[in-house]
C-alpha cells in the first residue's frame, strides 16, 4: 500500500511540475516579449538554445539517477515516523505550512553556502555567468548543482519529516518562482514594492546577478524575501540602476562561453583560465 501511494505521489509530482512549468514558462516568455525591461546584448537564439539544452540535460540526468527520490523519501519518512513533524501531532495543513517555511529557509542557506564555499561557487557560477537576465537564466544550473541541491533536500526531508504534499508543493513553487524572479519584465515600482512583502520579484533578484561583488552577495532568496531582510543580505536597488547595471561575472563573457559544452566544463576552470580572454572579448558577441 505504501509503495502504491508513493508511486501515485511520484506520478502526481511529475504531472504537476510539467503543467506548472509549461504554463509559467509560456506566460513569462509572453510577458518578456510584450513588456521587456532590458535589451539583450546577445541574440536570444544563442542563449536560449544552450540554456534550454542544459535544462533538458538536467531533467534527463535527475530522472535517471534520482527518480522522484524526494517524494519517495517523504512517503518513507511518513510511514516510518522519521523527522520532527512526524513526531508531533499537528493538523496536516499546519505541518505542510511549517515544512514549506523550513524548506525555503534551507534553500536560502544553501544559496549562501554556494556563494561562500569556493568549490560550491565554481558549480553555482554557471548560473551567474549568463550575460543577460531572463526566464531561461532561472533554468540554467550545472548538473552537479542540481544533484547536490536534491541531496540537501533529502537531508531536510529526513530532519523535518516533511509531508508528501509539502514536498510536491515546494518543488512546484520553487520551479515556478525561479522562472518568475528571473524574468526580464518591466514591473512598476509601486507594484514591485508591494510584491516584495510576499515573494522575491525580478527587480529584487536581478541585483543578485550584478557583476558587482557587493550586489551578487545579496538577495539570495528564491521564494520568500523575508530571509534576506532578516539576515541582513537585502539590497533594495542596484547602484547603477536596473537598466545600466552589468549582468554576469567579470569572467566567462565571450560568445563561446555560452555554449553548452563550455557550461559543463566551467566548474573545472579557474577564473584565471578565462580572465585574459574575458578582458579581450567582454561585450563583444
Amino acid at each position: 500500500m505504501i509503495n502504491l501511494l508513493g508511486s501515485l505521489a511520484v506520478e502526481l509530482e511529475l504531472f504537476l511540475r510539467l503543467i506548472f512549468f509549461g504554463g509559467i514558462l509560456s506566460l513569462m516568455i509572453l510577458w518578456e516579449w510584450r513588456v521587456p525591461l532590458r535589451k539583450s546584448i546577445i541574440s536570444r537564439r544563442v542563449r536560449w538554445l544552450n540554456n534550454f539544452g542544459l535544462m533538458v540535460l538536467n531533467a534527463a540526468l535527475l530522472r535517471l539517477t534520482m527518480p522522484a527520490v524526494l517524494v519517495g523519501m517523504a512517503a518513507l519518512a511518513a510511514s516510518e515516523g522519521w523527522g520532527l513533524l512526524n513526531m508531533v501531532t499537528l493538523p496536516w495543513f499546519i505541518s505542510c505550512f511549517l515544512a514549506l517555511i523550513l524548506f525555503d529557509l534551507s534553500i536560502y542557506v544553501q544559496h549562501v553556502l554556494f556563494h561562500i564555499v569556493p568549490c560550491l561557487w565554481r558549480i553555482h557560477r554557471v548560473h551567474h555567468t549568463d550575460v543577460h537576465f531572463d526566464v531561461t537564466t532561472g533554468l540554467r544550473f550545472h548538473p552537479f548543482e542540481m544533484i547536490l541541491s536534491n541531496a540537501i533536500k533529502l537531508i531536510i526531508i529526513l530532519i523535518i519529516g516533511a509531508p508528501v504534499v509539502a514536498v510536491i508543493s515546494f518543488e512546484v513553487l520553487l520551479n515556478g518562482t525561479s522562472m518568475f524572479n528571473h524574468g526580464n519584465v518591466n514591473i512598476s515600482n509601486p507594484f514591485d514594492r508591494a510584491l516584495r512583502w510576499l515573494v522575491v520579484t525580478p527587480n529584487m533578484h536581478r541585483i543578485h546577478h550584478s557583476v558587482s561583488s557587493h550586489e551578487y552577495g545579496c538577495n539570495f532568496g528564491f521564494n520568500l524575501p523575508w530571509w534576506d531582510k532578516l539576515f541582513g543580505t537585502y539590497v533594495v536597488k542596484p547602484a547603477l540602476g536596473h537598466l545600466d547595471m552589468e549582468i554576469g561575472t567579470q569572467q566567462f563573457r565571450t560568445r563561446r562561453d555560452l555554449w553548452l559544452d563550455k557550461l559543463l566544463i566551467q566548474p573545472f576552470l579557474s577564473e584565471r583560465d578565462n580572465s585574459n580572454q574575458g578582458r579581450r572579448s567582454s561585450g563583444r558577441f
